[in-house]
C-alpha cells in the first residue's frame, strides 16, 4: 500500500488537510498518555461534518473502538474506526479552551514564551479552519483519539490515566471525501497539572475496497444503512 503522507506531532501541534475516501489513517502513540482531537467534514459540502450525538446514539454507546464509524449530520459515514489497540477513544469530552489550559498548567503566551506557550484545542481548530475559509462557527464536538473518559452511574466522568501507553495505535478509514483537522492538546479532563508533550505519529496510505463483508459495514445493522447512504453519494459523484 502506497504512503501517502506522513507526520509527527509535537505537543500543542494541529494540522488539517483534505484526505479522499478510501485511505487509512494510523496514528501511533510514541509515549503514555497522548491524546489527539480531530475533527471530521465533507470536503465537497463543509456543512456536512461529524455529529457525535447520531454516531454515539446509532451505535448504542459512548465510547469509539474497532467497528464503530464516524457519522455525519446527514446519516453517512465520514470514517470508520478499522484497528485499535486501546478498545476505548473518548467521544464527550470535547476540547480544551485558553481559559482552562492557562488555569491548569499555568497562563502562557507566545510574546513570552515563543513557541513553548501551551496551546489548546479551540485555538488550534479555529487557526485551521480559517485557513479553510471556515470559522468558531464550524467548531463541532470532536473525537479524542488515545483517551478514556468513563461515566459512573452518579453522572460524575473520570480520565483513565492508565489507558494509553507508548506504542498504542487506531486506524481510520475515509469513506468519503473529507477535510481533516488534528489538535496534539490535552484531554479536558486530564487530572495531570503539567502540560502533556507526548508526540503521535500520523500516516496516511492506501486502503483496500470495502465490500459487504467489512467489519465496520456490519458492526450494527445502523452502520450497514449509514455506508448505503454514503454509497449512493459517493456514486452521485462518480466516486
Amino acid at each position: 500500500m502506497q504512503k501517502i503522507f506522513l507526520k509527527e506531532f509535537k505537543a500543542g501541534e494541529k494540522w488539517s488537510g483534505f484526505i479522499g475516501k478510501g485511505k487509512y489513517i494510523h496514528f501511533k502513540s510514541l509515549g503514555d498518555n497522548a491524546n489527539i482531537s480531530v475533527l471530521l467534514y465533507n470536503l465537497i459540502d463543509r456543512s456536512e461534518r461529524y455529529n457525535m450525538p447520531d454516531t454515539l446514539k446509532a451505535q448504542y454507546t459512548a465510547h469509539l473502538t474497532r467497528g464503530n464509524v464516524l457519522m455525519s449530520d446527514n446519516g453517512r459515514v465520514l470514517a470508520s474506526i478499522v484497528e485499535d489497540s486501546l478498545g476505548w477513544h473518548d467521544s464527550i469530552s470535547g476540547h480544551t479552551t485558553r481559559i482552562l489550559t492557562d488555569e491548569k498548567y499555568g497562563k502562557t503566551s507566545y510574546q513570552k514564551q515563543g513557541n513553548d506557550y501551551y496551546r489548546c484545542g479551540e485555538e488550534n481548530f479555529k487557526v485551521e479552519l480559517v485557513r479553510n475559509n471556515m470559522s468558531k462557527r464550524d467548531i463541532v464536538p470532536c473525537v479524542n483519539l488515545f483517551s478514556k473518559v468513563y461515566v459512573e452511574e452518579d453522572g460524575s466522568m473520570h480520565y483513565d490515566e492508565n489507558h494509553c501507553k507508548k506504542g498504542a495505535t487506531v486506524t481510520l478509514r475515509t469513506e468519503m471525501d473529507i477535510l481533516f483537522i488534528v489538535s496534539n492538546t490535552p484531554n479536558p479532563l486530564d487530572p495531570s497539572n503539567e502540560y502533556p508533550s507526548v508526540p503521535v505519529i500520523m500516516e496516511v496510505y492506501d486502503a483496500p475496497p470495502v465490500d459487504l463483508t467489512d467489519y465496520c459495514v456490519n458492526f450494527r445493522n445502523e452502520n450497514y444503512r449509514a455506508f448505503e447512504n454514503t454509497w449512493d453519494y459517493n456514486n452521485l459523484l462518480g466516486k
